[in-house]
């Protein structure tokens, strides 16, 4: 897996606005990390790589922020207070995460996965870790279609 360490917020979310500008329909992406270590950073720079327009917010407490307006749709889910996947499918978020109409930005994507990852398609993992107060390490997998 390929490795890019960001010393600022602003070098986490020119990171993702790489991948946004990359990014293709039906695309999900699955973020893992530790509460404050950048991953609602990374989705405010893949919305700018993806050209949509307005302010991204974490989706904690929402579940789900839909941004229209760019090249494609994203949707940026936060899985933390859901329990396994059975809730998330309650909650009716599988839609989101199984080859969705734009591409999704799944926070905490730990909480749905399962062995069979053909019930549900590719992931593609960021994986973003705390190395100090300013300091990312943000590896992701770049080999998935």
């Amino acid at each position: 897996m390929p490795v890019v360490i960001s010393r600022s917020v602003e070098e986490t979310e020119q990171f993702g606005e790489r991948l946004g500008m990359a990014a293709r329909r039906g695309q999900v992406y699955g973020l893992s990390g530790d509460l404050g270590a950048g991953k609602t950073a990374l989705v405010r720079g893949f919305a700018r790589g993806l050209g949509c327009p307005g302010r991204v917010h974490s989706p904690t407490f929402a579940l789900v922020h839909e941004y229209g307006g760019g090249r494609e749709p994203l949707f940026h889910l936060d899985l933390y207070r859901l329990a396994g996947p059975a809730e998330i499918e309650g909650a009716g978020l599988d839609e989101y995460m199984i080859r969705p109409g734009g591409v999704s930005l799944v926070e905490w994507i730990e909480r749905w996965e399962s062995p069979d990852e053909a019930a549900h398609g590719p992931v593609r993992r960021i994986r973003l870790r705390v190395l100090d107060e300013n300091t990312r390490e943000m590896s992701y997998d770049d080999s998935r279609p």
